[in-house]
Parts: structure tokens; C-alpha cells; sequence
């Protein structure tokens, strides 16, 4: 590359006078820039979680999430005993015990606690599913089933158990999973009697009752 020559004090008055820069000038501002832009971004994701690596801007958050892999439920229902990890759905859940739900489907007649799970039902009627999964296209309804999709891609298995440490893709099957160590079978049979830790394949012709 060619040597820039050293500008003459004259020709650096110029450069004062009509604001122009040079060309180093330019581009050593443009890579400080770009520098600053990605510590900014680093910075906004700094709080880690040691299990996964997901990221999140505030400590809260990662708290909030640990509880996924640790199980921890700090907030619990006075009135039927089950836990949350989040203040927020105990809040939610307490109106199942208050009978209160005032948003009520025009279509069917459901009714629910919360405007937003109306604003999602209603999606069942509309057809809409504004969420798509990149990889293979297929789309859903809910945001949070998209995210139980996209593990079925990335392998992530975020759902632990404490007691024999094996992992799964979404809550539901670790709940099932757990029947195995507790030895319990909700699910019988109306017909005989027999009992069964989950619903066997719908196509079969059992009659099932929740005990």
C-alpha cells in the first residue's frame, strides 16, 4: 500500500476550515464505532445461565429461568397448595379458586381469567398462527409452542429430573416422567379399573377417568 503523505500545516488549516477528514481519519472513526456497537450489545446480554447459555439483560431474568432446570417453585397457593416460579402466575392461578373470568368468547362461550389467553382462544376460530418455526415451516397458534417446537431442532432439552437426571424436551413429559419415581397413575379406566401413569393412544377405545 502506497505511504500516506504527512499534510502540511497549511493544508491541515484547510482541513480545520471546511471540516473535511481524511480518509484514516474516516475509517479508524467507522471501526470505533463498530467496536463500541458490539461491546453495547455484549453488555445487554451479560447475565448467563450456567446450564443452557441462554442470556438475558437483567439478573432477574436469569433467576426467573434457572428455576426451569433447579425446579424451584417459591411461590405457592394457599388455597390448593401447587407452586410457581413466578409471583405473576400465582396471581393468574388465584382466579381459578375466585371463580372470576371475565373475558368471555363470542364464538363458544369460553370464558377465561385473562384477556390475553381470550386474545389467543380466539386464534382457534380465526385460523391465525403467527408463529413459524425457520427450520421446517410448520407454524402454531402460541408463542410458547413454537419454543417447545424448535427443541425437536436444536436438541435442547431444558426440563431435568432431580431424581435420575434425565432430561426432557418439554414440562408435560417430565411430569409424566416423574409418575415412574412416585408410582403414581392418575388415569383409570372406567371400564375395568386399571390404571395408567398417562393417556394411552387416543385412537384406543378406553374410557378414562382422572383420579
Amino acid at each position: 500500500m502506497d505511504e500516506i503523505e504527512e499534510k502540511t500545516p497549511y493544508e491541515k488549516h484547510l482541513d480545520f476550515i471546511t471540516g473535511e477528514k481524511s480518509f484514516i481519519c474516516s475509517q479508524t472513526e467507522k471501526s470505533k464505532r463498530k467496536i463500541s456497537s458490539q461491546k453495547r450489545r455484549e453488555d445487554r446480554s451479560h447475565f448467563t445461565c450456567q446450564q443452557c447459555g441462554k442470556s438475558f439483560t437483567q439478573r432477574g431474568n436469569l433467576t426467573v429461568h434457572v428455576r426451569i432446570h433447579t425446579g424451584e417453585k417459591p411461590f405457592t397457593c394457599q388455597q390448593c397448595g401447587k407452586s410457581f416460579t413466578q409471583k405473576v402466575s400465582l396471581t393468574y392461578h388465584m382466579k381459578i379458586h375466585t371463580g372470576e373470568t371475565p373475558y368471555t368468547c363470542q364464538e363458544c362461550g369460553n370464558s377465561f381469567t385473562e384477556k390475553r389467553s381470550l386474545e389467543i382462544h380466539m386464534r382457534i376460530h380465526t385460523g391465525e398462527k403467527p408463529y413459524t418455526c425457520r427450520e421446517c415451516g410448520r407454524r402454531f397458534i402460541r408463542r410458547e409452542d413454537l419454543k417447545s417446537h424448535v427443541r425437536v431442532h436444536t436438541g435442547e432439552k431444558p426440563f431435568t429430573c432431580q431424581q435420575c437426571g434425565k432430561s426432557f424436551t418439554q414440562k408435560g413429559n417430565l411430569t409424566t416422567h416423574m409418575r415412574i419415581h412416585t408410582g403414581e397413575k392418575p388415569f383409570v379406566c372406567v371400564q375395568c379399573g386399571s390404571s395408567y401413569r398417562s393417556v394411552p393412544n387416543p385412537s384406543s377405545d378406553l374410557a378414562l377417568g382422572k383420579s
